[in-house]
Parts: structure tokens; C-alpha cells; sequence
């Protein structure tokens, strides 16, 4: 089966992320800016946002998780 609802997003971490880690898994908890240019008529304007991240990884893969400090460039994917 095709998953019809895929994302990709990068941006800048906000904020260094807050990790909670349980038995068999961790939980990395931040925000992302995004950020996009709109064109209205000739005029163009950069737009913001801050989305909150919550990402889920198997205590095994969680070596990663020490890359999620402010500034660091990050592209995410999801469904």
C-alpha cells in the first residue's frame, strides 16, 4: 500500500531539543523554522514559521540525537 501523505521540510532547529528517553525508545522534542518567499504582484516577502518536532526513535538509533542543537541545518521527513 502507498502512503499518500508524505513530507519533507528543512529549516534551522530553534532550540536545543529535549529528549526523553523510556525502555525501548526516545522521544527528541523541538522547534524547526521554515521559512518561504511569496510574491504578491511585484513585491516579495519572506514568511516564517516555527513548527514543533516531535521525533521517535528506537533507543539502538538514538546516537543522532546529540546533533539537534540551535542553528544546526535539518531536513525532515515524515507521514
Amino acid at each position: 500500500m502507498k502512503t499518500m501523505n508524505n513530507f519533507q521540510i528543512s529549516g534551522f532547529v530553534v532550540n536545543n531539543a529535549t529528549i526523553n528517553q523510556f525502555a525501548t525508545a526516545s522521544i527528541a522534542r523541538f522547534g524547526l523554522s521554515v521559512r518561504r518567499t511569496e510574491k504578491i504582484g511585484d513585491e516579495e516577502k519572506k514568511v516564517s514559521a516555527i513548527l514543533n518536532i516531535e521525533a521517535w526513535k528506537n533507543n539502538d538509533d538514538a546516537e543522532a540525537s546529540h546533533l539537534l542543537t540551535k542553528g544546526t541545518r535539518l531536513t525532515v521527513e515524515g507521514y
